[in-house]
């Protein structure tokens, strides 16, 4: 049976382009997914996303599902989990 632990996402390392690795807690990543979502134009959401009225709800589900969101031609947002203890 999986031990429990490796199922938390406490800390995410993100990905940007043109910034430097961050190391973020879920509530830190939730608040920038949110604001990235915010700079997105609904129409251009992915239609998954679109089934949610709020950009909390989407960047939960984000967190929950994915690892990447779409920001444009040439750039890119990325996030894993990441164990920060032993």
């Amino acid at each position: 049976m999986p031990d429990p632990l490796m199922y938390q996402q406490d800390n995410f390392v993100v990905l940007e382009t043109n910034q430097p690795e961050q190391f973020l807690t879920t509530i830190e990543l939730l608040e920038k997914l949110k604001s990235e979502l915010q700079k997105i134009d609904f129409k251009d959401l992915p239609f998954e996303l679109q089934q949610f009225d709020s950009p909390a709800a989407q960047a939960q589900h984000l967190i929950d599902t994915s690892c990447e969101l779409d920001v444009g031609i040439g750039k890119y947002l990325q996030w894993y989990a990441v164990r920060l203890e032993k």
